[in-house]
């Protein structure tokens, strides 16, 4: 039976702005990859969406990103490779200190936002990255885009890398997601979400909007928490791959 791992983005409401339904996603996914306080979260929702996702047995990562609330962390910025990587050992450690304060154990890290878009295309910036995660913890998993840059760097690092496919985005023929701005980036709607996925790790290839197919091995797929129809989409996954036979497990769960 082969084993997959659903994970959304979650821990992003900031003060009294509430994003998400966290509670909902935890109830359904294996894996949730927390805001550090950068992009969005903040230190009360850190702890609290590590306690649930520790009652519900999800496994927790980091989820760094840009100095960029206004934006999102979907804004690029062009940051020093010393200073980004700073950053990014700043936010693992936050992120660490909340489950260790939790009862709850750091498995994994995943870029946010533009980082992650720029990291899967520069080589440089996955570089910093898997330096940065390396430094914080050589133990964690880097969850990454599936055939990316981010792939080889950690690997050539030393770190263990899960590949993440998006259920909500669309590829480029380049395998790089459609920027958000441009038509078609988001998948709508849990059906047609499920049959992206579907064809992609029954393929084991990336599907462009033009049809290109990009070898892959799939091991994670993403539902991004902000969605408004994350909870339905998240939860059609779960049936649809459970009932086709894949065992869905936590990150750290992918290696046993």
């Amino acid at each position: 039976m082969q084993r997959l791992n659903l994970n959304s983005d979650l821990g992003e409401s900031f003060g009294p702005w509430k994003m998400g339904s966290d509670a909902a996603m935890l109830r359904i996914v294996n894996s949730a990859n927390v805001a550090c306080g950068y992009h969005a979260g903040d230190p009360a929702v850190m702890l609290k969406t590590v306690a649930l996702a520790r009652d519900g047995g999800v496994s927790v990562g980091a989820h760094p990103g840009f100095p960029d609330l206004q934006g999102f962390g979907r804004r690029r910025m062009d940051i020093p490779a010393d200073e980004l990587e700073a950053m990014l050992i700043y936010q693992i450690g936050a992120l660490d200190a909340c489950c260790r304060a939790q009862g709850a154990r750091l498995t994994h890290v995943k870029a946010h936002g533009a980082l992650y878009n720029i990291a899967g295309a520069d080589r440089k910036v996955a570089d910093v990255i898997a330096r940065a995660v390396r430094r914080a913890d050589a133990k964690l998993i880097l969850l990454a885009a599936a055939a990316s840059h981010s792939v080889r760097a950690a690997r050539e690092q030393g770190l263990s890398v899960v590949e993440e496919i998006f259920a909500d985005r669309a590829y480029l023929d380049d395998g790089n997601l459609v920027p958000r701005g441009q038509p078609g980036a988001m998948v709508h709607g849990a059906e047609a979400s499920l049959a992206h996925v579907m064809r992609m790790v029954e393929e084991q290839a990336l599907v462009s909007v033009n049809g290109k197919r990009i070898p892959v091995k799939p091991q994670s797929i993403c539902v991004h928490g902000d969605n408004a129809e994350a909870v339905a989409t998240a939860q059609a996954l779960r049936d649809g791959l459970t009932k086709a036979g894949y065992l869905l497990v936590t990150i750290p769960e992918l290696e046993g």
